[in-house]
């Protein structure tokens, strides 16, 4: 049998290391030996000798998403075998993690990680009762992150010199030691005259960078139409 379908590019071949590795722009391959975490139905495929269970986040964390709803639906993957990652054809990303280094994320945006990476739901300090923006996923530890973003993300560099304001829909994750605030764009006349959609962001300063999705639509409205 002959199809362009067989070719390298679609091939999936067998690990030579355990860990994580992209196995194309839409998809994560795992090899695991031991435990690895991932969000509950990524799952699209595996081989090997794998149980797949669901991780529970403590009465500390199911209080926090109860109130807040931001939280990880998390399932251990435990054993030996691979195991391919996705979600709603995503771009897929690898995030190397080294010990000290802390990344806030939306936890929208998280598709797998290494069990020696730890997170924990967090407020994000000075950015008040927003609809978006007000709880994310602290990430500390080292090992790979896999991330996952709608669209090709922009990373935005954020300097003392030049803080930047991201819409609260939009952003996928920050540099944790920035300072965040909310930011006031638009003044009290325009409001008054029906807006311009663009009332609030959350404004981060210091030195680091900010990553943001090319869409305002949250996902659950964007598959709504």
């Amino acid at each position: 049998m002959k199809s362009d379908l067989f070719s390298s590019e679609h091939m999936a071949e067998q690990a030579t290391a355990p860990g994580m590795t992209l196995q194309n722009a839409k998809s994560i391959k795992y090899a695991v030996n031991g435990e690895m975490h991932a969000r509950q139905g990524s799952m699209v495929a595996f081989r090997g000798d794998l149980q797949f269970e669901r991780k529970g986040q403590g009465i500390g964390g199911l209080l926090k998403r109860a109130v807040t709803g931001e939280g990880l639906p998390l399932m251990a993957v435990r054993g030996r075998g691979e195991a391919w990652f996705a979600h709603e054809a995503a771009n897929c990303f690898i995030v190397e993690m080294e010990q000290g280094d802390v990344l806030t994320i939306n936890g929208r945006n998280v598709l797998c990680f290494d069990a020696t990476i730890s997170y924990e739901i967090k407020t994000v300090k000075g950015a008040g009762m927003t609809g978006g923006g007000l709880f994310n996923s602290v990430f500390t530890g080292y090992g790979k992150l896999g991330l996952m973003c709608e669209g090709h993300p922009i990373v935005i560099p954020v300097t003392p010199q030049q803080p930047v304001c991201v819409d609260t829909d939009a952003v996928v994750g920050w540099s944790a030691q920035l300072n965040t605030s909310l930011h006031r764009s638009q003044s009290v006349g325009s409001m008054i005259r029906g807006g311009s959609g663009e009332a609030v962001q959350l404004r981060l300063e210091g030195q680091g960078f900010v990553i943001v999705r090319p869409s305002e639509l949250k996902p659950e409205k964007a598959t709504a139409h």
